[in-house]
């Protein structure tokens, strides 16, 4: 018996063995099932800048070697400044479109490395391709950039299953749960709370700027501003807080909980930096006011064992352009399931995260992607058909993107 058979076999100590990886059916005895001809042809790949003028990103001067953005800058492989495109055409003409993430990081990892394992085969065995293109990875990249890179290249080929099937992705995931689904407003400054609200809009979402490094000043401005921002929206609406790991102490954590109780908190999210399994779990513990939200930075769904498997989080929030792809992310939301754990995927409101929120039951809104902030053309050729405070599905093939590769390149971000 190998190795991922007998992991397989194992119960839930067990959920990160249970759901190890998936055995591709042409390592059995017995030859796989005749597929439709289909050829993989070219796989391209483009950095791209999505809410933001494109080129690079100036470098920031700091300060001092003490100057707390320091622990804040991002640099220009994460988040909507380092998104990736995947393009992988077919013999036949069908294109595939994915949202990855790593900047021009993962497109040399594209490039240099996972293209090989892509040109030539039939991109609709998509389950046998991630794995194969995971395990290639296991010496180096089994987390972040690598598994960004896997993401686009994994939402290309989902996109190619349903062109060449004629459906929309949702429906090859199962159909939805819901004909419609709220949307969540994470608004950066005033100005996208008020338009949220004139938009009908009853969720929100605030990103919280300071932390610990800023101290006990900091820690009051924030709990003025939260109070203000519950004002403004009314107690009838949803608030959440968005940390951005700025709170990373748990005693820090534990005390802003107990002094925003009276702002009536849907959740906290990602308060801790996303290693800290044993301080989630505490926090998780004990805190009764609100819930924890984590995993928008976590990767594949052996990482989501551990994050369940600790007792860690109340609500998880993959990303599918970062997770692993439409083919990890269907697996957590499987996982979310079974443990009665929300389920809102970062961004749920693009199309290529849409479809999971739509056919799971554990998902109750998508977060904004484009509306009511500062995007793109590019940005919005990926955004969910939107009204009064609801996304709805796209009934095109595949994610039913509007994506050209003469659009692409008006956005490249090197």
């Amino acid at each position: 018996m190998n190795r991922r058979r007998f992991l397989q076999g194992l119960t839930v100590a067990g959920l990160a063995a249970t759901l190890h990886r998936t055995v591709p059916s042409a390592r059995a005895a017995e030859p796989a099932p005749a597929q439709p001809k289909l050829k993989i042809v070219s796989v391209d790949t483009y950095p791209v800048r999505l809410n933001g003028r494109p080129g690079p990103i100036a470098a920031p001067k700091f300060d001092s070697d003490f100057d707390p953005r320091r622990w804040h800058y991002r640099g220009p492989f994460a988040q909507l400044v380092g998104a990736v495109v995947v393009v992988i055409k077919t013999d036949q003409g069908i294109t595939g479109y994915g949202l990855g993430a790593g900047g021009s990081v993962a497109a040399e990892i594209i490039r240099g490395h996972l293209r090989d394992l892509l040109i030539g085969t039939n991109p609709l065995n998509v389950e046998l391709l991630w794995d194969q293109l995971y395990t290639s990875g296991d010496a180096y990249g089994r987390r972040g950039v690598f598994v960004m890179a896997l993401s686009g290249v994994d939402n290309a080929l989902w996109d190619i299953l349903g062109k060449a099937t004629g459906q929309p992705v949702y429906r090859l995931l199962g159909g939805t749960t819901k004909e419609r689904i709220p949307m969540y407003q994470t608004a950066l400054n005033d100005a996208m709370f008020e338009a949220g609200l004139k938009q009908g809009v009853k969720h929100f979402k605030a990103s919280i700027q300071e932390g610990v490094t800023e101290g006990r000043e900091g820690m009051k401005r924030t709990i003025d501003r939260l109070r203000g921002i519950r004002q403004k929206i009314g107690p009838e609406n949803s608030l959440m807080i968005d940390c951005n790991s700025r709170w990373d102490d748990v005693e820090f954590t534990l005390e802003m909980a107990r002094r925003l109780e009276d702002v009536n908190l849907y959740c906290i999210e990602e308060p801790l930096s996303p290693d800290n399994y044993v301080g989630y779990e505490r926090l998780v513990r004990e805190i009764s006011s609100t819930r924890i939200a984590s995993g928008e930075h976590e990767y594949t769904h052996h990482g989501y064992a551990e994050l369940i498997r600790h007792h860690a989080v109340d609500v998880l929030q993959p990303d599918v352009s970062w997770c692993g792809g439409v083919t990890a992310l269907k697996k957590i939301a499987a996982m979310a399931a079974e443990h009665g754990l929300e389920f809102t995927p970062h961004r749920g409101g693009s199309l290529y995260g849409l479809p999971l929120c739509l056919s799971s039951a554990q998902c109750n809104w998508a977060e904004s992607f484009g509306t009511n902030e500062p995007g793109s053309d590019l940005m919005a050729a990926m955004m969910s058909p939107y009204r009064d405070g609801f996304y709805f599905p796209s009934d095109q093939p595949g994610f039913g993107t509007s994506l050209t590769e003469d659009l692409i390149k008006r956005h490249l971000a090197v």
